[in-house]
């Protein structure tokens, strides 16, 4: 089947926004995306872009994205994290989702960062197994932290900052 990678627009946000659903509920929590099409054009179209994004388009018709952006770390420098890619239930396996990976680490790599990584639920042994067999190292003994707004809120009150 074949497939086009190309950088995402802003004509492109309603689609993203229905593959970043679509990712939501395929890990089992589809109530948690509160973003809408305005803040995915805000925030990755404004003067200074919060992130990249690059769509794979069959048929016309957008069936997978890759959302990723750059960060920090003061062991290695600058590095490319990777926070969603996903592909259409229909179209997996047809090489889509290979693609935007490859895609995003020619990007990190033609940027010279010193690493991309990304996170990776422990139950989705098939997209664990694709990133081992791509090289990539599945890191057991790291935790992902997460604070959200109502408990940031919380804590600044606790602090009396607030």
């Amino acid at each position: 089947m074949e497939y086009i990678i190309r950088k995402a627009t802003k004509a492109d946000m309603p689609a993203v926004l229905e593959l970043i659903k679509e990712l939501a509920t395929f890990e089992k929590e589809p109530q948690a995306v509160i973003i809408d099409e305005n803040d995915l054009i805000r925030d990755g179209f404004g003067e200074n872009p919060a992130f990249n994004c690059l769509v794979g388009e069959i048929e016309e018709k957008i069936q997978g994205m890759a959302l990723f952006y750059f960060r920090y770390s003061t062991w290695k420098g600058k590095t490319v994290h990777l926070e969603d890619l996903i592909v259409r239930e229909k179209f997996r396996g047809v090489g889509l989702g290979s693609a935007l990976y490859t895609a995003v680490i020619k990007f990190a790599a033609e940027e010279k960062v010193k690493r991309t990584e990304w996170v990776v639920l422990d139950w989705n042994k098939t997209a664990a197994d694709f990133y081992r067999r791509s090289g990539a190292n599945v890191l057991a003994s790291w935790d992902t932290v997460q604070m959200d707004a109502q408990a940031m809120q919380q804590y600044l009150e606790k602090k009396n900052l607030v």
